[in-house]
């Protein structure tokens, strides 16, 4: 995807954030929106830093990278949202653009990518970023909504309660 798709993605997913994690609808969620779509802007672009060094969708596209992103709350203890920038830029180009990304780089230069993406310059570019976030805030709600209550279901029928 391009500069747009990113930034477009990472804005509808910090709305969509704010309101799974703040669904009040009040001055709370404006507030988390904001605490959660900063870093996660800011961890959308950085990835594309590598179109002024080294080789694009392969230097700062890949999972090392990410494992970098993931540890930076631990050891500096702020822009926790950081890294889901990042694994959503991934998530993007792997899914939503033909290209796709070299994961394992540098050990493997191999791009993956899924059959369903669209060129960066196709007019379908923008409804291609909107399905890939609507997809991702799914999985998010997923997670935060049901996977949770699963997990106390599991517990209490292990225990026999």
């Amino acid at each position: 995807m391009n500069k747009k798709g990113h930034v477009l993605n990472a804005v509808l997913l910090s709305i969509g954030l704010g309101y799974l994690l703040e669904p009040a609808g009040d001055e709370t969620t404006f507030i988390r929106i904001i605490e959660v779509g900063t870093p996660v802007v800011l961890g959308a672009l950085f990835p594309d830093v590598d179109t002024a060094f080294g080789k694009h969708r392969k230097t700062l596209h890949n999972l090392p990278i990410l494992v970098g992103f993931l540890a930076f709350p631990y050891f500096f203890g702020n822009l926790e949202y950081v890294w889901l920038g990042v694994l959503t830029h991934y998530v993007l180009d792997v899914a939503g653009s033909t290209r796709g990304i070299a994961l394992f780089y540098p050990l493997w230069k191999k791009e993956f990518g899924l059959p369903i993406g669209v060129t960066v310059s196709s007019e379908r570019a923008t409804l291609m970023t909107t399905i890939v976030t609507v997809a991702e805030l799914a999985l998010v709600a997923l997670v935060i909504y049901r996977v949770p209550l699963s997990a106390v279901d599991m517990a209490r029928q292990s225990l026999g309660v």
